[in-house]
This record gives C-alpha cells, structure tokens and sequence, in this order.
C-alpha cells in the first residue's frame, strides 16, 4: 500500500477513543488525510477497539501505522533515559518485546503495514554488552512483524543515523525500516537531518514533520521542540531533498503539546508543508 505523500498526525489512540467524532472533525479541519496511532497502553489494543477506530476513520482518514511497545518508566533526558527507554534497558526487555508483539498483532488488526517504537539509546560501541542482547530482541520483534507481512520501523533520535544502519545491518532482516523524526535528531545531538536522508536512504519508511532544536544551557536536557519553521531542522532544504529521492508515502505531524495550541499549529504545519512540497511537485 503506497501513499502519495499524504499529510497526517501521530494521534493517541486512547485519546481518539476518548473523543470519537470530535477529534476526527478536528484533524480534518485541520487538512489532514492519515494518522499514525500511537499506544502506550497494551491493554488498549484489543479487536473491539480496532474495529471500533476502522469504523470511526472509515472513509475520513487513513489509518497509516501504528506506533506502540511503551509501558513502563519513560525518562526523556540524557541521564535515566538510557537506563529506561526501548528495549536497550534489560530490566524492561522482555516486557517490551511482547508489547510490540502485540502491538503487531494489534497492527494486523488495522490493516496497517508498519509497526513503529523508539528503541532507546542503541549502544555507539558494538562491543558494549547491551548490544548483543538488544541485537536479538530487534531480531525477534522484526521476525515476529516479518510472519505478518509487516514492517518494524525505529523512530530515530537517540542514536546516530550510522549506529542504527549498523545495527540494521547486524539484524540482517529486509523488513526493517526507519520513521525519520528529524527534530529528535537535532534535539538529542545526534545527527544533522539533511545528511541523515543520504544515510537511511530507502529505509524511510515515514517521516514525523516536527521541529526543534540542539541542547543548549543544560546538557543533560533535551533541546526545545518548535513549531515546524520556527526551529533549527532545514526544513526548506530537507523537504524538497526527501521529495526528489522519490519519497511517496507518510507525513505525521507530530505537535507535543495538547489542546487549542497544538490546532493551531498543526493546521500552519500543515500550509508549511504543502507549500514546500508544491515548489517540488
């Protein structure tokens, strides 16, 4: 199933549960023609509540992947992060991997073809001894993904663009991929998003259209997320560079803020993007 470019958002699917119609008018006022669902709750993955968003979505937006395999401690830092995040951190390992088992699972019951997480802070040195481990976890989701016609994708950011292909590599499966959210890449220091397009190549799988910038002050923090065009991702050159390499597939807006606000934004977002994406096609 490939999309033409289509421009969504990464939505909660307990919060579209929660708000049923209202929030889908909401995204579509807002321009938008996908979603990615987005769960850190396993127990929300159940078929009534597949079919209950297939219902509510049906012939509104396109349910275009799912992005799940959270539960647990979740520190967004340079400091707990590594011993919390994805499934580098051994203690939340194998809880983990049959999350995102059953976030495939819950995937297949969507019609969706991708099933998306962060993996955590993937060791730079492969002689680390967490990456072994990790190496065979990611192998055992992939393959997992893989039996169900399903593609497991890594939503970049707390690792290097190079890191991540080398483990890509290690796994030594065709059904992995990448979400390239270049804002992460920039705002946990890792990697310079233009660069990264040549890098990943056609492992691109979607992209999450956020924006922000470096660490600045406090090193142990993150850098600040920003509206998209307000930020340090060069979205101007990024973009049309994606386009050109023959990217046809999903555009998630990704706004981490919750009310008024985040409309707001999401709906400049989305001229910003059309904008860019017109000079192109």
């Amino acid at each position: 199933m490939d999309a033409k470019n289509l421009i969504g958002s990464n939505e909660g699917l307990g919060q579209l549960l929660r708000e049923g119609e209202k929030r889908v008018q909401l995204l579509l006022d807002c321009g938008l023609e996908c979603v990615q669902l987005c769960s850190f709750d396993a127990t929300e993955m159940t078929k009534e509540n597949a079919d209950r968003v297939k219902e509510l979505l049906k012939g509104k937006l396109e349910i275009s992947s799912f992005w799940a395999g959270w539960s647990g401690p979740q520190a967004w830092d340079f400091i707990d992060g590594v011993h919390t995040l994805g499934l580098v951190p051994e203690t939340y390992r194998n809880m983990r991997i049959a999350e995102l088992k059953k976030g495939a699972d819950f995937a297949e019951m969507l019609g969706v073809e991708d099933v998306v997480t962060h993996v955590g802070y993937v060791p730079e040195q492969p002689t680390d001894p967490l990456y072994r481990g990790l190496k065979c976890a990611v192998k055992e989701v992939a393959q997992y993904c893989k039996d169900k016609g399903l593609h497991f994708c890594f939503e970049t950011g707390q690792e290097t663009p190079t890191t991540l292909m080398r483990l890509f590599n290690d796994v030594g499966l065709d059904n992995i991929g990448v979400n390239l959210d270049p804002a992460n890449l920039i705002m946990y220091g890792k990697a310079n998003p233009v660069d990264a397009i040549d890098i990943f190549g056609d492992k691109i799988r979607s992209i999450h259209v956020k924006d922000g910038d470096y660490p600045k002050g406090d090193y142990y923090k993150l850098g600040e997320e920003r509206v998209v065009g307000e930020g340090t991702v060069n979205y101007p050159v990024f973009l049309p560079k994606l386009l050109k390499k023959g990217f046809k597939r999903f555009l998630f807006i990704e706004r981490e803020i919750k009310g008024e606000q985040q409309i707001i934004d999401m709906k400049k977002t989305v001229k910003y993007v059309r904008d860019l994406m017109k000079d192109v096609l």
